[in-house]
């Protein structure tokens, strides 16, 4: 569109109309911009998930999972919100994306695919790690001296002793 014939066209909308487009434009940046921020916060939890599991703490890991599940919730409600305030955008601004919105939008899409990427080697490390520990026990149960019972435990067999003589 020309300036000039885009302006005409702005002009003939409703000052109520500019208003509404406007607080929809503004509305649809911030959740967009908690959304970034939100995964953000996934992609660092992710990362220290990985070291976590690398180390084997089985506590700090269920703690990282709760907390991974919650940011998870919480991108999931965002994004209900998202999709229809950009249906709403799309029929303010149909001929023209507005401002930062494509940018973050392309943000967004860099941050999902490094998270999805994230998580599948958190998972494949969290794999590897049940397999070493399942052999650890394999290799405990094999153990010949774990059937016999320790010459130090209580409910061997009682001797009595003469202490008189």
């Amino acid at each position: 569109m020309a300036p000039a014939v885009e302006e005409r066209a702005y002009a003939e909308i409703a000052p109520e109309e500019v208003l509404r487009r406007v607080a929809v434009l503004k509305r649809f940046r911030e959740l967009l911009t908690q959304q970034r921020d939100r995964f953000h916060a996934y992609l660092e939890v992710l990362d220290k998930q990985k070291d976590i599991i690398e180390k084997g703490s089985a506590e700090a890991l269920i703690s990282h999972v709760e907390m991974e599940e919650k940011i998870v919730a919480d991108i999931f409600s965002i994004q209900k919100v998202i999709d229809p305030l950009e249906d709403m955008y799309r029929t303010a601004y149909p001929e023209k994306d507005a401002g930062d919105v494509p940018g973050l939008k392309a943000v967004l899409e860099e941050l999902k695919t490094e998270a999805v990427v994230r998580s599948e080697r958190n998972k494949e490390l969290l794999s590897r790690r049940m397999a070493e520990i399942r052999l650890e026990l394999k290799a405990l149960r094999g153990n010949p001296y774990a059937a016999r019972p320790s010459v130090y435990a209580s409910g061997g067999s009682a001797s009595l002793i003469d202490l008189k003589g």
